[in-house]
């Protein structure tokens, strides 16, 4: 590589619950720079969560962290070309990238899903997420499914 490797930007904790992993899901869930509205949209899913699940003994924040671990998928099969064929080859998946494909699927369902405020939608997507159901869960089984149909190409890897 000739070029250096550019530096990690750090990531500085939100101003409720202190911590780092909330602050990049708003960063993912931030349209044209509007971070306090992300953060006013995160905050109220979480208020949303926690009256969707009032006999849960678990935070909201600790709902939300258990619901991600739940849709974080541990392997992804990616294209690799070779002798004129593509293979899907599949691969593991670095610990920063699981957790950022994670925030993506389930903003994504979350925007897919019918409701009235993205507040509401992201509170269901999160509350499926943690009873391992909803949209972002199928995507994270229907990659593991690719990875494990195409096991048999993963002597590969890059």
């Amino acid at each position: 590589m000739r070029k250096t490797k550019p530096k990690k930007r750090i990531v500085l904790p939100d101003p409720v619950f202190h911590e780092v992993m909330v602050t990049k899901f708003v960063n993912h869930l931030m349209y044209d720079g509007k971070k306090s509205i992300a953060y006013d949209i995160f905050y109220t899913a979480l208020e949303n969560v926690k009256a969707k699940l009032p006999n849960e003994e678990k935070t909201a924040l600790e709902i939300f962290k258990k619901g991600l671990e739940n849709i974080t998928p541990t392997v992804e099969v990616k294209s690799r070309r070779i002798g004129g064929a593509t293979f899907q080859v599949p691969t593991e998946i670095r610990p920063d990238r699981k957790e950022s494909i994670s925030m993506k699927n389930i903003i994504l369902f979350a925007r897919k899903r019918g409701g009235h405020s993205m507040a509401e939608k992201l509170a269901a997507e999160i509350v499926d997420a943690y009873n391992n159901q909803g949209g972002a869960f199928k995507r994270k089984e229907e990659m593991h499914r690719m990875a494990e149909a195409n096991r048999a190409f993963a002597h590969f890897r890059f």
